[in-house]
């Protein structure tokens, strides 16, 4: 008897879809996987075996073939043991095969019976919805994710006994039910506000920018300055995030295996903050079954390097590609695959080894040739990709003994949604939604300036040794500015501040 289940399998953060065709006849025993499965994938006809057999089922005295189409797809993840456990089951009779119809079924099975979670549930079954599936059968704890995907029916299974019996038509599958429609949270009222900073005005309005406007940021400044405390304030006044990023942010996590139990969208920017040890596999993905690494776990997030002269050279490296085209690309050997990757790169750094260059309470134990090879760990093509330089000093007293820090992130980032709502309109749809996005055309488009802002620029680029990238950029962050102040135009004084916060490309030495 041969069956055919509707199952899947992920690409990146993309399902595709993948049937499981079961046969099963009288003979001695023996079962074969074929259609490019990889190890796991093959061993989990030793699962199935186990939990049938734990079920009374004598699948092991039978000739049992399962191929997995299309066969030049490599097949992946332990997900397939429910899909091939139901076809051969109702290949033995235990229910009618007309059960399985029309119903996309992925999970994984212990030797028991139980059925476990996987990760990757919710880009499945967003594309089995996409391709006109109605209903899918998923793991018990993937049933909140599987809910977030409306316009489909999703069932919950705790076991293969109960499946059994609800196929049967002796018992109910356990509905997943959808989700209520609501607004997208904005931020949460107890994560960290810029109001506990004390002093750093202008570090804090380089924030600003940086978040209104999507521009990448350089904090330098010695330890104790706040450049850490300043950074993790900066996701609460992002602008908030539109539906399809928080979709497409949470396919990501889904991806990893990060989504397990829970039952919303994300809505909040990802803050991620890796160590300096991390691996290049780390930040940009990889292993011998490519994983999202940090550049797409931050993404439609912050991504922050601290300490990043002493992140290895060739990791910083790997930043390079996915900062300018916002995805990276992991080519293995058993697989190629593309994960999404629009993050806001926020750095901090000691301005020398010891970290007290130009620092008014302590003396600099450095040589300028050690400051040299100091700031030299990063690269001139990275640094060139940094929107914002800015100087962060110590805090003096009379600040940190002030009653308030200042304007709470509820009042700046009400600003930076403001621009950016700005220049969502302004660029129109299919078009960079942020400034520090924009391709050269809408540079060109959107950022002509005055004669005197011309010369400004003219002398920037002459006296500061700016490249054409970091000359655009300077562009960029003045139409930021400008739309903070809600100009039409850019005028010489947001090219003046936006200039400023390039001159760190050369080392103070």
């Amino acid at each position: 008897m041969n069956v055919r289940v509707k199952s899947a399998v992920l690409s990146g953060i993309d399902g595709i879809p993948v049937d499981v065709e079961v046969d099963v006849h009288p003979g001695v025993g023996h079962f074969d996987i074929v259609g490019l499965p990889e190890a796991a994938v093959r061993e989990s006809k030793v699962r199935v075996l186990s939990a049938l057999r734990n079920l009374g089922f004598r699948a092991h005295t039978r000739w049992i073939t399962v191929n997995l189409a299309p066969a030049d797809v490599r097949k992946h993840g332990s997900l397939f043991d429910l899909p091939v456990a139901l076809g051969v089951l109702a290949c033995l009779d235990a229910f009618p095969a007309s059960a399985l119809d029309g119903r996309l079924i992925i999970g994984e099975l212990s030797l028991d019976g139980l059925v476990r979670p996987i990760p990757g549930v919710l880009p499945m079954v967003a594309a089995a919805r996409d391709r006109g599936v109605q209903e899918v059968i998923v793991p018990e704890a993937n049933g909140p994710e599987a809910a977030l995907v409306q316009g489909i029916r999703g069932y919950g299974a705790r076991s293969l006994a109960e499946l059994i019996e609800a196929l049967a038509g002796r018992d109910r599958l356990t509905e997943v039910l959808p989700l209520p429609a609501s607004p997208i949270s904005v931020h949460s009222a107890n994560g960290p506000d810029l109001a506990d900073v004390r002093g750093q005005a202008h570090v804090k309005r380089a924030l600003e920018i940086a978040a209104a406007g999507r521009h990448n940021l350089l904090m330098i400044g010695p330890p104790g300055s706040g450049k850490t405390m300043l950074a993790r304030r900066l996701a609460g006044i992002l602008p908030s995030m539109t539906y399809d990023e928080c979709l497409q942010t949470t396919k990501v996590h889904s991806a990893a295996g990060l989504l397990r139990h829970r039952a919303a969208l994300i809505s909040e920017r990802p803050f991620r903050a890796p160590h300096h040890t991390g691996s290049a596999a780390a930040i940009a993905g990889g292993g011998t079954r490519p994983r999202p690494g940090e550049v797409s776990l931050s993404h439609h997030g912050v991504l922050f390097l601290d300490e990043l002269p002493e992140w290895r050279r060739e990791v910083l490296e790997v930043l390079r590609q996915p900062l300018e085209d916002r995805h990276v690309t992991i080519s293995r050997a058993v697989a190629t695959v593309t994960y999404p990757a629009d993050f806001l790169l926020v750095a901090a750094m000691n301005p020398c080894p010891c970290g007290y260059l130009g620092d008014s309470r302590h003396r600099c134990s450095c040589t300028l040739g050690e400051v040299a090879k100091y700031r030299s760990r990063v690269s001139g093509p990275l640094m060139d990709r940094i929107d914002l330089h800015v100087e962060v000093p110590s805090v003096a007293f009379r600040d940190l003994a002030a009653v308030s820090g200042g304007e709470p992130s509820a009042t700046v980032r009400a600003r930076t949604q403001g621009a950016a709502d700005i220049q969502t309109a302004r660029a129109g749809p299919g078009r960079a939604r942020f400034n520090g996005r924009m391709d050269p055309a809408q540079v060109r488009a959107v950022c002509r300036v005055g004669n005197d802002a011309s010369r400004l620029l003219e002398v920037a680029m002459e006296r500061l040794g700016l490249s054409a990238r970091a000359l655009d950029r300077v562009l960029k962050v003045s139409r930021t500015i400008a739309d903070l102040d809600g100009a039409d135009g850019i005028g010489t004084v947001h090219v003046s501040e936006a200039i400023q916060y390039r001159l760190l490309d050369r080392p103070a030495v």
